[in-house]
Formats: C-alpha cells, structure tokens, sequence
C-alpha cells in the first residue's frame, strides 16, 4: 500500500470516488468537490492548492482523503488566525499547511473515504502518517483535519494528533409527527414566541417553495447568487460561488440539492440553500431583497425542520455558530478537530492552549443547554 497526492479531483473517476463510504455526505461527493475546482472556487492562485490523498495497492483505490495546501485560513471554520501569529513571532511560516477538509463548509463527515472491505484500522493510520509526512518533507507548519466525526477524531488522535472541540447548534428529530408535536415540547413561553415568529411571516403572504437542485432554472440560479453575495458582502465577506458554480452543483447532486424561495406577491424575496444526506439536512447559504421579521428565522430554520420532520430525516446542521438558534431548538454540539505541528516548541504550546480551551468550552455548552427551550422532565 502507498499514498498518493492528486492535484486534481478529476484524475478520479467520478463513479470510483463516489463509490467509497462516506460519500453519502454531500460534501465528499466528488460532483461537489469537482464543482469547487471546475469553477475556480479553489485554485493555487486563491490559496487553495488541491493536494487529495489517495492509498492505493496494485492499482485498486482503497481510501480517499480530500486534502488542500492552503495560504491562508479563510473558508475553514476552525479558527487558527492566533497560531499563525504564534509562528511569526517565532520567526517560521504558518503558511501554506495542510488541511483535510470539505471547503467552505464547516459540516462534521468521515474525512476518510473508505473502499467496500477496507478497515479503518488501517486506512487511517496510512493516512494520518501520510499527511505529516508531506507536512515533514515540504517543510510546511502543520496539517489539520476539520470537522472529522468522533470516530475517526478518536482514531487521529491516536496516531498522534491532538484534538480541538468547537461548538456548533443542531436539531434533533425525536420522531415528531408534524411541526406542531415539536413544538409541544417548548416550554409555554418560547412555543409562543416561535408561533409568532411565523406567523408574522405568514400574515404577510410570504410563500415558499422548495426545489430539487435539477428542478431550478437558470432565473432562478441567477436571483439566488444576488441574496448570497448581497448577504456575503454585508458582513465583510468574499462570495467566492456564481450561479454557474450553483447551477453545476444542482445539476449534479440533483435531490441531494434543495434550494426554497420566499415569493411574495409573485416575486422572490429571499432564498436558502440546502444540501442532505440519507439522514441529515444541510443549511448552507441564504439572503433576502427585503427585510421583514422573521423572514430569516422562517427560511432558514423553521422550512428546514418541516422538511426534516416530512421526510423523516434525523439532523439538522444550519451552519456555524449563532447563539440565537438555542431558542429555535437546535441545542449546542460538540464537533472536533485534529491538528499536527511540525514545530515541536509550539506544538506543545497549542497543545496547553486546546487543553484550557476545551475546559472552557464544556462550561460555555453546558450553559447554553440550561436556556433550551424544551421542558423540563422532572
């Protein structure tokens, strides 16, 4: 068995890749991370050297890790700007490292992709060893794994990577039967200020459709690029996708793609992006042309728990951070990360770091469950 660096996704086959597990997520599938490399949304002259690794023995793909040189630490979710400044100091570069990670998109996955009949016991450590060895041999700072799932942060950490925990907010299905039997489990006080919240949006004749990424049009592609980029810019952030990014994407992920338009008096108002696997709904991107009370909360989380709850999905990720999704339901979660320094001065140093953060992270999420909206079982 050895590892093997591709610089392009496309030198796999797109049946090959997808045929690993783990590609149930849709942002391993190789239809998304082509997409990012097709229309320039990663590319060395941005940052984002596609570095992909491959373990392979006599020819046949046995795991598959989506892997990326990156100059800087935009797109990744799991903020290190603090160790970079760290190295500066001390007179070594930061940049470029190495990150395993599905860009732009701070979602919890596998991370290694797995053949049918291929161990994890094995494939892991191959690859783990593999990304410090190209870390060691370039003479790079570091390598990081982003959001991996518990199971396999557990396995990194055993082949000696150190663990970070972050926080995001998700949503449980507990086996609700509609919107309302989720609801019933509010307290009286925050059910009625969700009611509320809807039915402001409904008073004033918001209408929403929800599309499968191949059932969009180009117009409709088109008005959606308008509310993310208007939305990106607004906080001081670069739109990095086009509609032809989204409209390649939709075509290629086909239901695994949902996009739901507000329409008000016939005319799209604001939009949100969706991706899902077998079992988890995605939010990714949204924006609007109007401001209107609740609108937001509307789009982007309450459609996304009815979807959940019609289609009998059992998670819901809207994205990173937000402490005002507490009260909608979507409870604070751990996720991981796992990172390696080259340096050993400071990488004992982070390693001190990560150890009084997470102490502060357990305390930050236990207060935040103590303001969940849901009763009490005494």
């Amino acid at each position: 068995m050895q590892v093997r660096v591709v610089q392009r996704l496309a030198e796999v086959a797109p049946a090959l890749w997808n045929s690993l597990e783990g590609t149930d997520n849709p942002f391993l599938r190789h239809e998304f991370l082509n997409a990012l490399e097709a229309h320039g949304c990663v590319r060395p002259d941005t940052g984002w050297q596609p570095a992909h690794l491959l373990l392979e023995a006599d020819g046949r793909l046995l795991a598959a890790a989506p892997a990326y040189l990156k100059g800087h630490s935009w797109g990744e979710f799991v903020f290190d700007w603090s160790w970079a400044e760290a190295h500066a100091r001390s007179g070594l570069p930061y940049y470029p490292k190495l990150i395993v990670a599905a860009p732009f998109s701070p979602v919890t996955g596998p991370r290694i992709l797995l053949a049918p009949g291929v161990a994890a016991e094995t494939a892991v450590p191959m690859l783990a060893a593999a990304a410090r060895q190209l870390v060691s041999d370039n003479g790079f700072s570091s390598a990081h794994w982003l959001f991996p799932d518990s199971a396999l942060a557990e396995r990194l950490q055993d082949a000696g990577y150190v663990l970070r925990t972050g926080c995001q907010f998700h949503w449980e299905n507990r086996g609700y039967r509609d919107f309302d039997d989720f609801l019933s489990t509010f307290s009286s006080k925050k059910r009625k200020n969700l009611r509320q919240e809807r039915r402001r949006v409904e008073a004033a004749g918001v209408e929403f459709e929800w599309l499968h990424g191949d059932e969009v049009g180009d117009h409709d592609w088109s008005v959606f690029e308008r509310f993310y980029r208007s939305t990106f810019l607004a906080y001081g952030n670069e739109p990095v996708f086009d509609a032809a990014f989204f409209r390649a994407l939709g075509d290629g992920l086909g239901d695994r793609l949902l996009l739901v338009l507000a329409r008000l008096e016939g005319k799209t108002v604001a939009g949100a992006l969706f991706l899902r696997s077998s079992d988890t709904l995605y939010g990714r991107y949204w924006g609007s042309s109007v401001e209107l009370s609740g609108l937001h909360f509307e789009t982007c989380y309450y459609q996304g728990i009815d979807y959940c709850i019609r289609h009998g999905l059992k998670r819901f990720e809207p994205g990173a951070q937000g402490e005002h999704k507490v009260a909608r339901g979507f409870l604070p979660t751990p996720t991981h990360s796992a990172h390696w320094i080259r340096d050993p001065r400071l990488r004992q140093a982070i390693e001190d770091f990560l150890g009084r953060e997470r102490q502060y992270l357990d305390g930050y999420m236990d207060n935040l469950r103590a303001r969940s909206p849901f009763r009490r079982e005494d």
